[in-house]
């Protein structure tokens, strides 16, 4: 018998995947537990229609990404730090002060989408935003003395 699954099941399937199921094990377990559902005709349609709309918002969620990575790249940050001797900062400049300083010029990014490596010293930094797995933006950060 032929069951798209609602839920993941170890061992057996991913969440709206078509398997071929014993009779007695689709009918025993997996409809009474509401696992899964008979695959026919109105059900494969709906499951068609719940595809393309998740792939609809998925692009939409691309396209938008797309987006904030052309207005990231044309932008510059600065970030004020209190400094030592020779222009060394006490601590470092971290995700939270680069996502403020974001905020302040008008956009607003999440600190975990920040990828930074340790930034120590003063002057322009080149730091990576991943605002999506197939989109990440390069963000100049001007370190200066406060």
């Amino acid at each position: 018998m032929k069951v798209i699954l609602l839920q993941d099941i170890k061992g057996v399937g991913k969440k709206d995947q078509i398997i071929t199921a014993n009779d007695g094990y689709a009918r025993n377990y997996l409809l009474p537990r509401k696992l899964a559902v008979e695959a026919g005709d109105g059900n494969l349609k709906h499951l068609d229609n719940k595809k393309k709309a998740e792939a609809a918002q998925q692009q939409a969620i691309l396209e938008q990404a797309q987006e904030l990575c052309k207005k990231i790249e044309g932008t510059s940050v600065k970030v004020s730090v209190k400094t030592g001797e020779n222009g060394k900062l006490f601590g470092a400049v971290t995700n939270k002060e680069i996502s403020a300083a974001l905020k302040e010029a008008g956009l607003d990014i999440d600190k975990k989408k920040i990828v930074t490596d340790s930034i120590k010293t003063l002057g322009e930094k080149t730091v990576t935003v991943k605002l999506h797995p197939k989109v990440s933006a390069s963000l100049k950060v001007v370190v200066e003395e406060a």
